[in-house]
This record gives C-alpha cells, structure tokens and sequence, in this order.
C-alpha cells in the first residue's frame, strides 16, 4: 500500500538550495565578464530573466508525473525533431548564420532560441521510454533482445544526432553521444555486446587520431577532409604555436586561469582580456578572480549536483524515473567536463557552455527543463505505509 506523507515536503529543497548557488555564482561570474567583454550588454539581466523563465518551466513539469511524461515523450520529442529539420530550409532572416552554424531561431522580444538545448532533454526522456518499454515487453533477456535495444537506441539517437550535425555543431553532437552512451550503460545490455561495441570505437577513435595527427594528407585524399579543419586539434595540442588564430581563446583562458593562482585576484579585477567570457569561457573568469580556491568550490557544487542526481535517481522505485536520472546526470556530467576541461586545455575547444553558469537563455531554460524532470521525480515519489529508512 502507498501513500504520500503529508508530513514531509514532496518539494526538493537540497536541489532547490544547489540551483540557487549555481544562480548566484553565474550572476557573480556574468556581472564581471560583461564589464571587460566585448559586448554592450547587460548579460547578467537577462540571465535573471532567462532563470526566472526556468523556473517557471520547473513549476509547470513538476506537475507531470511518469505516466504523463510518457505520454507526451514522442510527441516532444517530434516537435525537436521538427524543429531542427526546419532549421535547414528555414531563411535567414528566421534563422540566421552565426559563427558558421545555422543552430538558432530569431524570437522576436526574446532574441535567439537554440532547439537543440531542448532536444537533449527530449531524447532523454525518448530514450528512457525505449529502455522502460523494451524490458517490460522482453522479460527474458538474450543477445537478440539486446542487439534489438541497442538497435533502437541508436536509431533514436541517431535522427537529432544528423541534423544537429548538419548545423554544424559538434558540441550538441557530441552531447547527444554522452546521454546515449550514459544510458547504454545501464540498459541492461550484456556487457558482451558493450565490451565489442565500445572496444571498437576506441579503436576507431585512435586511428581518426593518429591520422590527422601524423597522415593527414590520407584524410584529405580519401575523405576530403581539409588541412584547416584539423586547426582545432592541432591548436589543442600546441595552443602557443596558434596563438594568434586558432589557439588564441586557449592561450587567453590559461593565462587568465593561471594568473588567479591560489585565492584569485578579487571580484571585479581581470587583467586578462577574453572574447566570450561570459558565456563559453566563464571558468576562466571565476579562476581569475578567485583562483583555484574559488574554482575548486564551483566544481564541489557541482559535484553536490551529479551526487544528488545520482541519489535520487537510486532512490526512485520507477525504472523510467531512474533511466531519466541517468540521461540528466551524463547530459550534466559531460557539459561540466568538457567546459572545465576545454578551458584548461585538457580537451579540445567545443563550444560547449557551462551548466547554470554561462549566458544563454536556450542553454539555460534546456537545463531548467532536466531539473524539471528532476523535481517531478521527488513530487510524484510513493511512499510505502508500512515502509522504513532501512
């Protein structure tokens, strides 16, 4: 038998407490990016703006439970699908180019609108569906069911995956891989498979690299693949040889980072100046600023974040609330990594923004959207009557 307990909050407070932190640190970070950045914008308004819209995302998905949000996960996830396929034929004046990539809609009174932040959140919950379904409908698990699982995700994957290819944006491309190589892992699929699959990427991987590192002219004459195209690997690897083209931003964040030293230079004063400090290069900001005391405690938030998924998402007796758990953790997980990592050269730039902290209202509201997902899970939560801690 169960029950709600009217004696404890069905709202998440300890999520609650974490965005607000994240809230503050963006709105501190922003505030002191746009005062040396190289745009005449007041960044950390609509930032509040863009968190207050969030909110009110959260407020409206909390009210859906799981059945509800199975319901509606095609019919989200075709509107995603839709979206990203008009983006192609759609003219500029709808949806401009910008820095080379057609990602964005022009939203009169709102500026631009990224649908590719919300098709993550979508797949997520599309690939949940997939996972949940499949193994209520195979109780009986065998290497067919799963090559059939396997198959399906990737085919789920596989359609916002082309398209947001077709932008081009590798970043979102390679966010998409994450949440579906997360949810792979905890499918259920033998590991017999996975062990095959995953080996085989890696060596797939390894050779791509080893080509572009030391043969790319085979690259060029088989694939047509241009020397330029590389010059993010290569100002990677050697950022202070490309300094003055590809490896500028890089070169930039690492003197930024690494004169905030230990305790940082103090709010508000940067020396170093870095194009889009306030969206993609935060970090560097906040390393400055406040050093490596102050970057390590933003990446303890973030750690509390992806724990407290984790803990939720094992908590839940839902299967379909835990798979959702899993999707919004790697989705997470991924975004923090490759953002700090990018930032201090230990992987290639992206474009990738920095969970809750970058500027960017679609990136922004696509995150508020997952937490949304997050809090519904604690909202709708059943608890036993004659259950305990134990």
């Amino acid at each position: 038998m169960t029950t709600n307990n009217p004696t404890q909050s069905r709202l998440d407070f300890n999520l609650v407490l974490i965005l607000m932190l994240l809230c503050l640190v963006s709105c501190i970070a922003i505030y002191s990016a746009q005062t040396t950045g190289q745009y005449n914008e007041n960044f950390l308004l609509k930032q509040i703006i863009w968190y207050i819209a969030g909110s009110m995302i959260v407020a409206g998905v909390i009210t859906l439970d799981s059945e509800q949000l199975m319901k509606i996960t095609w019919y989200l996830y075709g509107i995603g699908i839709v979206l990203l396929a008009f983006l192609i034929v759609a003219p500029s004046s709808i949806a401009p180019v910008i820095n080379g990539a057609k990602s964005w809609y022009t939203v009169p009174g709102l500026g631009s609108l990224q649908p590719s932040e919300f098709v993550k959140v979508f797949l997520i919950l599309a690939l949940s569906r997939v996972i949940h379904q499949h193994h209520q409908k195979h109780l009986i698990k065998t290497i067919q069911t799963d090559l059939w699982l396997l198959i399906k995700m990737g085919m789920v994957t596989m359609l916002p995956l082309l398209l947001v290819m077709q932008q081009p944006d590798l970043g979102t491309s390679l966010v998409l891989i994450a949440i579906m190589l997360g949810m792979i892992f905890i499918s259920g699929i033998s590991w017999k498979i996975l062990t095959t699959i995953f080996g085989s990427a890696l060596i797939l991987i390894g050779t791509i690299f080893y080509f572009i590192l030391w043969q790319p002219d085979v690259l060029e004459k088989y694939l047509g693949v241009k020397e330029y195209q590389f010059a993010r690997i290569y100002s990677w690897i050697d950022p202070y040889n490309y300094q003055d083209s590809a490896g500028y931003q890089l070169t930039r964040s690492l003197l930024a980072i690494g004169s905030g030293e230990t305790s940082g230079k103090g709010f508000g004063t940067r020396e170093v100046y870095l194009p889009e400090s306030h969206s993609d290069f935060i970090f560097s900001v906040v390393g400055e600023e406040f050093g490596f005391i102050g970057a390590s405690l933003l990446i303890s938030l973030f750690f509390m974040l992806v724990y407290h998924l984790t803990k939720v998402g094992m908590e839940t007796k839902n299967n379909f609330y835990s798979y959702i758990c899993v999707g919004v953790i790697s989705m997470i997980t991924f975004h923090v990594f490759e953002n700090i990592g990018m930032t201090i050269g230990l992987l290639p730039i992206t474009g990738i923004p920095l969970p809750f902290i970058s500027y960017g209202g679609s990136s922004l509201m696509g995150n508020m959207l997952a937490m949304g997902l997050i809090f519904s899970i604690r909202y709708h939560k059943k608890r036993y009557m004659f259950a305990t801690d134990q």
